[in-house]
């Protein structure tokens, strides 16, 4: 019956822009990090506190505090953050980390799926 419900939402849902353009790795220190990162990647473009940014080739990788045991988060960029939110809660996921804003015109959350792992979305 579960499966029959997920795939009527699921047959009903528009596809959305979607694209993964964004990693964020958890780290307990966050100077020894930069260090290794920054050896890897070269200077940082954000060097703050609470984020650090390495642009990849067009692609962000970024450091930022954190619990370093949920591990990295790819973060998908979508249309409508809310929207996509609502259809991979329908789909099974459960949240992690509810919607919160990052930047003036940025809101990020993450799911997880059945088995832990992290879903990061990031949109209006």
């Amino acid at each position: 019956m579960a499966r029959l419900a997920v795939r009527a939402v699921l047959s009903t849902v528009t596809p959305m822009s979607t694209s993964i353009r964004s990693q964020v790795i958890p780290v307990s220190d966050l100077e020894a990090a930069k260090a290794v990162y920054t050896a890897l990647f070269g200077r940082p473009h954000t060097d703050q506190p609470y984020y650090v940014g390495y642009n990849v080739d067009g692609f962000e990788v970024a450091l930022a505090p954190g619990d370093a045991a949920g591990g990295p988060v790819a973060y998908a960029d979508v249309d409508d953050l809310d929207a996509m939110r609502e259809t991979l809660l329908a789909a099974g996921a459960t949240e992690r980390d509810a919607p919160r804003q990052v930047a003036p015109e940025a809101r990020v959350c993450v799911l997880l799926d059945k088995d832990g792992n992290a879903i990061g979305l990031r949109g209006k």
